[in-house]
């Protein structure tokens, strides 16, 4: 989904990238300059952000070409054809068999501007797209026609249509639906020498197959040939392809050649191009066959004791004319339960479940799902080994159990330590009716090789995804890996099955193609290949290889942690030990691009603001393990440029900390090489200002109000923008009366002796000295709590803005005298409480990182948002509130929400009698200094844009957010006004009279 239309354009920016570093191949870098419109790099960074895809393999390509159209496609193949160098088609690099990576190769990045839906015909049950649309983003457009494009993979809120149809990707809805081939009703190619040409259904013999067979060209040529490989082999294909739903492995010779239903034998090149992984061709349009979107569904999950009973009871489960069966293994809802994201969505999972069986059942299928549910529960519970049964017709609830499922796989990736449970045979699949047997044959195979897997699967297609657990870093884990593919392999032509029935070959199964389906078709996939692509110039060693000196595809090859593989763990000022270390937590990455969807979860938002791949969690973290790995100089780290181009976009929001379903914190690790770069260069002006901005508005509130007359004063954005700073943007006002004063010369009005709580207010920068309206506030209902309440004048700032401009050393003095300060009133039985939920946040999280001891435990368990300690203590339910009728769009802190506190203050103003609407939004694009910074502030502006996206698509009356810097951004919005904070509005609330002022 492309930015918002009125949003900056950052290609000039974006094309900037890497230009003080040379291109590696600087002749095919400028030729290909001079072929297209579309950007070209070709530097070191962006070789190694593309040198990993969702795999475990890692290759270097060349460069990468961002295409603008069919037009640059064909350029850019040309000009790789001049200079001898491979070609490979890449949409959001998801591809978990190493498809989407290869060595020296020419990446087309088909994802950044060829992502335009060109038409939708409702009544015919079609669109034609560009490939770099993402799945979702199409099925949200065509859901107003109450269509939707069938094949739904897990990965679909960043996956591309064209990364679908390069695999033949499908999803958990296989069962209803089939896969991707049955629904791509024709294809746009650019072939290997740079010529277009169109597929779609042709009747053989037919006067339209007379003319295309009659040409001399290519496209004549690549009918003729396809045809005699089919006809020549129908008998082996007819012995070696598998009946099922899911057969993805191999070209698809079994399909391109067929029979209508009504006799008519036809010929369409689109099925051989759908699964081909980008070794015949490569996509630049799409024209999809839709189906109908059922208006409902009902989800009934059983649970088990065995997993074998699980799935000895999918065949009964197809039984009941199910949309989908999936299953779950133990070991997937334990991780869940472990996972801040997805933890209350795992919760419902009966703790002693050994498996669960997800049967979902749609409008179209079924008239009454009481009935059909009540019927699935006599045969798959009463009557069956199932001991629980939970049902969900809300379609809230059966998201999170979706969500739970669809997070499988990022989730076990999680798991601490060097050894994971890889992706490599995790796909393959059997007759359904076959499950059961499969698995036990399977874990007996795990058994002799001395390991142990997790199973979840798309059970009503028969697809298993088993990931042994291995550790790739040592030589005897990659030789286990090989040898328990080469069993799996045996096993499934046992069952009759296919190796992949949905992620594909690339390089992890391509190897093991020629055992699947013997000499006669492996030479015919080697004849096709060499029709479509002569000099194997494609996406070269995928699906299919050549039998010469270069040596057969080895699954082996290219792995990303290898034997040789070896990364520093440099000294640290926090503390990494939870994460493993400093180098483990930068693995955690493993390439699904989660951080790369532009729907509702919160991160990553400079990559929803520019696209682009450097700005993801991924992209940085790729950068990042390059240079402990060795891949780039271990001093590469503390450069300017790569403070610039590879950390100086992440906004610290931590995102990435709970939407990461690894727990990558970005954050964290920028925080830490930030530090290092401070202490080995030094640091500018602007950055120690930002870090003590504490001290600057301490300064501004005492000389008020002649500090805010002079920030009006003729020149004095230009000053501001010579020091760095935006002048588009107004600095906090500063007030002479600060809330310390104001508190002091009040006092508390709820005396201890009668209070059952006990509250240090602690006043932070942005409340302090420029907006004391939201602590006002806090105080006025806290009291109305009966909360003894008191705002300490004897603290240091909280370290927040030290920590983010990663002066540690700072940061942690300052954590240090507040812990020495709170400890002994927090053993008394004091909380802390906040306004600014990055203050609350540093204390509850950071605090940990940088301190250790009972003393800092306490004072972190301590430490409470406004809101979340009223609702906490439950202290919301006591307060007398008047009638309000008002409707609100709650706007959360990304700090908040990654520490998973985000919804207290939404259940604390329902409590007060607002209808609230919370807003399903990521950071707001201010974060703290972050917005401020000249450099940032187009991109600022942009994410701040898809918040106020958010904000207009409400019905709510008012918006209310409760960070500073969130509030500073939507007072930008046209008519918005800086919002009111979420205390200010229970404030409001309240029967008694209004005791204080605003900001």
């Amino acid at each position: 989904m492309a930015t918002p239309d009125d949003a900056p354009d950052f290609e000039q920016y974006r094309d900037s990238l890497g230009h003080d570093r040379p291109d590696e191949s600087p002749e095919l870098a400028a030729d290909l300059r001079d072929a297209v419109d579309g950007e070209v790099r070709f530097d070191e960074y962006t070789q190694v952000l593309y040198a990993t895809d969702g795999s475990v393999y890692q290759a270097r390509p060349a460069g990468v070409v961002f295409p603008r159209n069919a037009a640059d496609v064909q350029a850019a193949v040309r000009v790789a054809t001049d200079h001898d160098a491979p070609v490979l088609p890449r949409g959001a690099g998801s591809s978990l068999a190493g498809q989407a990576v290869g060595p020296g190769c020419v990446v087309l990045d088909c994802s950044r501007h060829m992502d335009a839906i060109r038409d939708v015909d409702p009544n015919a049950r079609r669109a034609v797209v560009e490939p770099g649309v993402v799945q979702d983003d199409l099925d949200d457009h065509l859901a107003q026609w109450g269509l939707k494009f069938a094949p739904d993979p897990a990965s679909s809120n960043r996956a591309t249509v064209g990364g679908g149809i390069g695999n033949n990707s499908t999803g958990a809805h296989s069962v209803r639906y089939g896969i991707t081939d049955a629904y791509v009703a024709g294809l746009d190619v650019v072939l290997a020498d740079g010529s277009l040409i169109s597929t779609r259904e042709v009747v053989l013999d037919s006067a339209e197959w007379d003319d295309i067979v009659g040409r001399d060209d290519r496209e004549a040529e690549l009918y003729r040939t396809v045809r005699a490989l089919v006809e020549d082999n129908h008998e082996e294909i007819d012995r070696r392809y598998p009946e099922l739903k899911r057969s993805v492995s191999g070209y698809n010779l079994q399909k391109v050649v067929y029979e209508r239903e009504d006799g008519e034998r036809c010929i369409d090149l689109s099925k051989l191009f759908v699964g081909a992984e980008g070794t015949l061709g490569v996509v630049v349009a799409a024209t999809l066959d839709l189906v109908t979107r059922p208006e409902e569904t009902a989800l009934a999950v059983y649970c088990y004791d065995d997993l074998l009973d699980a799935l000895e009871a999918v065949p009964e489960a197809l039984e009941l004319a199910p949309s989908a069966v999936e299953l779950m293994d133990d070991e997937v809802v334990r991780l869940a339960s472990e996972s801040t994201e997805y933890a209350a969505y795992a919760e419902p999972i009966p703790a002693d479940a050994a498996a669960v069986l997800m049967v979902e059942f749609d409008s179209e299928l079924h008239d009454d799902f009481a009935d059909a549910v009540s019927g699935a529960n006599a045969q798959l519970l009463d009557d069956g080994p199932a001991f629980d049964a939970l049902t969900a017709y809300d379609p809230d609830e059966q998201a999170k159990l979706w969500k739970l499922r669809k997070a499988a796989i990022p989730l076990l990736m999680s798991m601490e330590g060097d050894p994971k449970p890889y992706p490599f045979i995790e796909d393959a699949s059997v007759p359904p009716d076959e499950l059961a047997d499969y698995a036990r044959e399977f874990r007996a195979i795990l058994d002799d090789h001395g390991t142990s897997a997790a199973f979840f699967a798309h059970a009503g297609s028969g697809t298993l995804h088993i990931r042994p657990v291995l550790n790739l870093k040592e030589e005897a884990g990659v030789e286990t890996m090989h040898a328990i593919a080469e069993d799996v392999t045996s096993l499934v032509l046992e069952h009759r099955g296919a190796f992949s029935g949905e992620h594909g070959d690339g390089l992890a199964r391509t190897e093991f193609n020629p055992k699947l389906y013997g000499p006669e078709l492996w030479s015919a996939f080697k004849e096709l290949k060499s029709a479509f692509d002569p000099d194997w110039r494609l996406n070269p060693g995928k699906v299919v290889f050549r039998d010469d000196a270069d040596g057969p595809t080895d699954m082996r090859e290219h792995l990303r942690y290898g034997p040789e593989y070896s990364s520093l763990e440099p000294g640290t000022v926090q503390d990494f030990s939870d994460e493993g270390g400093f180098s483990h937590l930068v693995e955690l990455c493993n390439g699904c691009g989660t951080c790369r969807q532009t729907d509702s979860e919160t991160m990553c938002p400079s990559y929803r603001g520019m696209q682009d791949e450097m700005t993801t969690t991924r992209g940085r973290a790729n950068l990042l393990r390059a240079a402990i790995g060795g891949d780039l100089p271990a001093d590469e780290l503390f450069t300017e440029r790569f403070q610039r181009e590879v950390l100086d976009l992440c906004l610290g929001c931590k995102g990435c900390a709970s939407d990461c379903p690894t727990g990558v914190d970005l954050a964290k690790l920028k925080a830490e090489v930030k530090h290092e770069h401070h202490r080995r260069n030094g640091a500018g002006l602007r950055e120690r200002a930002f870090a003590n901005a504490d001290r600057l508005a301490a300064l501004g509130s005492a000389l008020a109000p002649v500090s805010n007359w002079l920030a009006t004063l003729p020149g004095s954005d230009r000053l501001g923008e010579r020091f760095g700073v935006a002048s588009s943007r107004d600095l906090p006002p500063f007030r002479r009366e600060t809330l310390t004063d104001w508190f002091d010369a009040r006092g508390p009005r709820v005396p201890a002796s009668e209070a059952d709580e006990r509250v240090l207010l602690f006043p932070d920068t942005y409340t302090n000295y420029s907006y004391p309206g939201p602590g006002k506030a806090a105080v006025r209902v806290l009291e109305a709590a009966g909360v003894h309440v008191r705002v300490p004048d004897d603290l240091a700032p909280s370290g927040r803005a030290a920590y983010s401009e990663g002066f540690l050393d700072l940061a942690r003095e300052r954590a240090e005298a507040n812990v020495a300060a709170l400890a002994p009133r927090v053993a008394d039985g004091w909380s802390v409480v906040f306004v600014e939920p990055s203050d609350a946040a540093v204390f509850q999280d950071e605090y940990r990182d940088l301190l250790s001891g009972a003393a800092v435990e306490r004072v972190a368990d301590a430490a409470f948002g406004v809101c979340e300690f009223l609702d906490r203590k439950r202290l919301d339910d006591g307060l007398a509130f008047g009638n309000t009728d008002e409707s609100l769009a709650y706007h959360g802190h990304c700090n908040q929400k990654a520490l998973g506190r985000d919804h207290h203050a939404v259940g604390v103003l329902r409590c007060a009698g607002y209808a609230v609407d919370p807003l399903d939004s990521g950071c707001c694009g201010m974060a703290g200094s972050f917005g401020y910074r000249v450099e940032n502030d187009d991109l600022s502006r942009a994410i701040g844009r898809i918040l106020f996206e958010k904000v207009g698509e409400s019905d709510a009356a008012t918006v209310v957010a409760p960070g500073a810097s969130c509030r500073t951004q939507l007072a930008e919005r046209d008519g918005g006004g800086r919002p009111p904070t979420p205390i200010e509005k229970v404030a409001t609330a309240l029967e008694e009279p209004a005791e204080t002022d605003g900001d």
